[in-house]
């Protein structure tokens, strides 16, 4: 069995083809063969480290969809040869995975293996910031950060589903009519800050009721300053570096929220919730991912060079 593998801390040049012994299921797991792997900024980050919870040596990635090769013991409605998918299991970028059940999900017959794994992790982190982290609601004005990538493109087609206006920001111009093709209502090029003012405009004033920014410190200022009073600060831009700021900083009494991964999905019955979900907008057409590219899991590192190049749009998927 092989797997991307990393030893050390760095660049895509410490990502290697290496023969790994072969995983077996144990009690409550099940045995996975790869159909597709999902490439995620977490995953770059990883690489690049150290990120807290991970350390080298390591398999990289986290998300994917298979087919079940073997059982373990106690392992209740499953069967071999079901489609599964998952949204976090360390060390997804693997021929063969051993996963606890309680982790997968059954993929229905009329989705397809790449929009199953192209819609697991961004597709809970969409779906969670549009329910929890805020309740878009008809006629709510939401900023979407990176609004041509994975999360915002998934982030912009749930606003849309839920009755939201969408102004999303992209980093080049090329990516306008990506991110207008999913939906959004008015798109800016903006690769930093200074968008505020602009946002201001397109809300006769009064400013955005969410912003969800994946765009790091270039970005938070700016981000705090496009929102209406009590207004939602939806801030997922850890891995673009660190940040400080006083609570006395924040402008409008707004909320500042930082949704993380293990409160998406805290329970097995939030995982089959939240996914039932994201696989009924997928039948109604509502979600429609945006395959950005394809590459052999053995390509994997190309595949973060050209993340990190933020020449990309929509999700980069690996196939075995």
């Amino acid at each position: 069995m092989h797997a991307i593998h990393i030893g050390e801390y760095g660049g895509p040049e410490v990502m290697t083809w290496t023969e790994l012994p072969e995983p077996a299921p144990g009690p409550g797991e099940a045995l996975v063969r790869l159909g597709v792997a999902g490439v995620n900024f977490m995953d770059t980050g990883v690489r690049a480290g150290p990120v807290r919870g991970w350390s080298v040596p390591t398999v990289l990635g986290v998300e994917g969809m298979g087919y079940v090769i073997a059982l373990g013991d106690d392992v209740r409605g499953l069967a071999v040869g079901d489609r599964v998918a998952w949204v976090y299991h360390r060390g997804s970028y693997a021929e063969r995975l051993a996963i606890p059940a309680a982790s997968l999900v059954k993929v229905p017959e009329d989705v397809d293996d790449e929009t199953a794994a192209a819609v697991m992790m961004q597709g809970v982190t969409a779906n969670h910031f549009t329910t929890e982290t805020y309740a878009v609601k008809p006629g709510d004005t939401a900023v979407v950060h990176a609004a041509a990538g994975g999360v915002g493109l998934m982030l912009t087609q749930m606003i849309k589903a839920r009755g939201g206006v969408v102004i999303g920001l992209v980093s080049r111009e090329e990516k306008v009519a990506v991110a207008k093709e999913a939906g959004a209502d008015h798109v800016l090029v903006s690769s930093g800050g200074g968008f505020e003012d602009r946002v201001r405009e397109l809300t006769n004033g009064e400013g955005a009721h969410v912003v969800y920014d994946g765009g790091g410190p270039a970005t938070f200022r700016s981000s705090q300053l496009a929102l209406r009073r009590h207004g939602v600060h939806a801030y997922y831009g850890v891995l673009m570096g660190d940040l400080s700021f006083h609570p006395m900083e924040l402008p409008s009494s707004i909320l500042f929220s930082y949704p993380t991964y293990a409160d998406h999905v805290p329970t097995r019955e939030a995982l089959v919730r939240r996914t039932t979900e994201i696989f009924d907008f997928v039948r109604k057409g509502q979600v429609r991912p945006r395959i950005g590219a394809r590459y052999a899991l053995t390509d994997a590192a190309k595949a973060h060079a050209d993340l990190e190049s933020r020449r990309t749009t929509g999700k980069l998927l690996l196939l075995p």
